[in-house]
């Protein structure tokens, strides 16, 4: 497989994550978003949005959006699952990755950022200002949806969960880790979302996360 992205990139990162959990090996294709390596005809030609991450199968199909390439990825490689195996229970992991990847990510995504400034004219500091109230608000909304979830299992009697669902790494883990890691370089207040920070810090600890993230990445530099 080959997986096109860029370092920075949460949609990117988030696939990085997944190929990491399940062991899949790919080859890295670094397309530099700044650079505006996205829009050259080599590239834009593979996909109709120009965007990343896209990723080439085996067989040389090509898939883009990183929803839809983790749940493929899953589908495939089933083991180990990134949404449990109830209905309801997937329902839920579902809900909190796209509380991250439909709520948040697309206000503060780079084509955004650059028309804020290019088209209308924002400042730095007015773009950063949007930037942290989007991301802000975006996670005390996942902070409040994760301590719903934490009164339901007590409800039920069982154990508190260290990732996003339980123990066991979801999609929602792999959305939230890159929109935490971005919003701290970003900085956005974060210390006061106890159960948000206690996610990322408990997948950060573990090597497929670590793997994935930008700094690790062999264009992190370029």
């Amino acid at each position: 497989m080959q997986l096109y992205n860029y370092f920075r990139s949460s949609a990117s990162f988030r696939v990085r994550i997944a190929l990491q959990i399940k062991g899949l090996g790919h080859d890295y294709c670094p397309v530099h978003l700044l650079k505006g390596e996205h829009k050259a005809p080599d590239y834009a030609s593979r996909s109709g949005d120009a965007l990343v991450p896209t990723l080439v199968t085996d067989e040389g199909q090509v898939l883009t959006q990183s929803m839809a390439i983790i749940e493929y990825l899953d589908e495939v490689h089933p083991r180990p699952a990134l949404l449990p195996a109830g209905a309801l229970e997937r329902a839920r992991v579902r809900a909190l990755a796209q509380m991250v990847a439909c709520d948040i990510h697309p206000l503060n995504n780079l084509r955004v950022l650059k028309y804020l400034v290019h088209e209308l004219k924002l400042d730095e500091a007015a773009k950063n200002a949007w930037y942290r109230h989007w991301v802000r608000s975006g996670l005390e909304a996942v902070e409040r949806q994760l301590a719903l979830l934490a009164r339901e299992r007590a409800a039920q009697g069982l154990a508190p969960s260290v990732l996003c669902w339980g123990r066991q790494v979801t999609l929602a883990d792999c959305c939230l880790v890159p929109q935490v890691f971005n919003g701290q370089r970003m900085n956005v207040a974060l210390d006061d979302l106890p159960l948000t920070q206690g996610v990322f810090a408990a997948c950060m600890a573990l090597p497929a996360f670590r793997q994935a993230q930008p700094s690790a990445c062999p264009d992190s530099e370029a």
